[in-house]
């Protein structure tokens, strides 16, 4: 009988035992990030990464199952952000937390991380600074400071001598042009002018016509949506600015591929923007993942330098989890991360290990007509630009 007894207590324990394995073979990755709402133009594209990666990669590495567990937070709702970010490391047992579409979600989560020593990648928000909130918090996107005051430098260079800036009104917009004047300015440029928009559908309209009435040699435009590129430069071009020889220098995705450029077509000739990616870019990585992209997303816009900051993610966290023969730990992850070197579609990158931010390059981009397309075109590069 009681043999009987012990089988029975045996048995009764193999599906627990046989769980219990399967977690340990497994890595959880949670995704913190705006999948839905306003700001999913920022979150989506993180998913089409990741599985752009997965697809071409697998989802197995060092003998270990990798799993994705996406939570949804906005972009902007922060306390949603650090309950996320609880559930996936008391429930889901996660090993690694990337994402964070917006800066206010990163900030959120910052202290959650440090006490459960758990690694954060940030893979948007770009805010300058942030990753000193918290020893574990590490970015693969960029930062404000990387695009903005390198381009009033180039700018100044460039033989424009008068700009008039036009941003966003909010805290990331200010800094925006803050820096870019910075970089302009002592670089011997004028800025002639300056305008703040708010951030709720504006009407660019009135403020080109100001800035044509200064007549400046180019205005400096920030604002956190594409939505705002197709406004500002259909004004831009409504007002004949592009026709008097004024030029638009923007950031971040002004022109992108979609639904900029689409949306706007001829009209955004000539457009130069800064960022840290193209499609266009001439090399064997970018070549590599753009066919990757288009056979994991077929029904997606084109890649965006959010898709390629998730897609880098994934491959840096793969090195990590080889380097440690998939024994992770958070400690012993981020000593990994911190020195990491990568060859991206969009160049070389590296992680400083000082600040755990970026180190990249960025690209000067002309839209410009090629084979029938128009494209962002690069036609000048900052090489390894430090994050701070």
């Amino acid at each position: 009988m009681k043999m009987k007894t012990l089988a029975c207590v045996v048995l009764a324990a193999l599906p627990f035992a046989s769980n219990l394995a399967l977690a340990q073979d497994t890595i959880r990755i949670g995704v913190i990030a705006a999948l839905t709402g306003p700001f999913a133009n920022t979150g989506k594209p993180f998913e089409d990464g990741i599985k752009t990666f997965l697809q071409q990669n697998g989802d197995k590495v060092a003998g270990k199952k990798i799993e994705i567990i996406y939570r949804d937070d906005g972009g902007t709702n922060a306390e949603l952000s650090k309950r996320a970010a609880q559930e996936l490391i008391s429930r889901d047992k996660v090993s690694f937390l990337v994402g964070f579409s917006l800066t206010p979600s990163a900030l959120a989560v910052a202290p959650i991380a440090t006490q459960a020593k758990m690694p954060m990648i940030v893979m948007n928000a770009v805010t300058t600074g942030i990753t000193s909130k918290s020893p574990y918090m590490l970015r693969t996107g960029m930062t404000m400071q990387q695009m903005t005051e390198p381009f009033g430098t180039w700018t100044a260079k460039n033989k424009v001598g008068k700009v008039y800036t036009l941003v966003s009104d909010y805290s990331t917009g200010i800094d925006a042009e803050a820096r870019f004047t910075k970089g302009f300015t002592a670089g011997g440029g004028k800025i002639v002018g300056s305008s703040r928009v708010p951030l709720a559908n504006p009407d660019y309209s009135p403020f080109i016509q100001r800035v044509k009435d200064e007549k400046p040699d180019a205005l400096f435009f920030f604002a956190p949506g594409a939505e705002d590129g197709i406004g500002v430069l259909k004004a831009f071009s409504d007002k004949g600015l592009d026709k008097t020889g004024v030029k638009f220098l923007g950031v971040g995705d002004m022109t992108s591929d979609s639904p900029t450029l689409e949306s706007l077509g001829e009209r955004a000739l000539g457009a130069i923007t800064v960022l840290n990616y193209s499609t266009a870019l001439d090399n064997e990585a970018n070549k590599t993942f753009l066919k990757a992209y288009a056979a994991a997303n077929p029904n997606r816009p084109p890649a965006t330098f959010v898709t390629v900051a998730a897609y880098d993610t994934m491959g840096m966290i793969y090195e990590t989890i080889r380097k440690l023969n998939g024994n992770v730990t958070g400690d012993a992850a981020m000593q990994v991360l911190s020195n990491m070197k990568w060859e991206s579609p969009r160049g070389p990158i590296s992680i400083d290990p000082a600040s755990r931010d970026i180190v990249q390059n960025m690209y000067i981009r002309e839209v410009k007509k090629v084979n029938g397309k128009l494209i962002n075109q690069p036609v000048g590069v900052l090489k390894d630009v430090m994050p701070n």
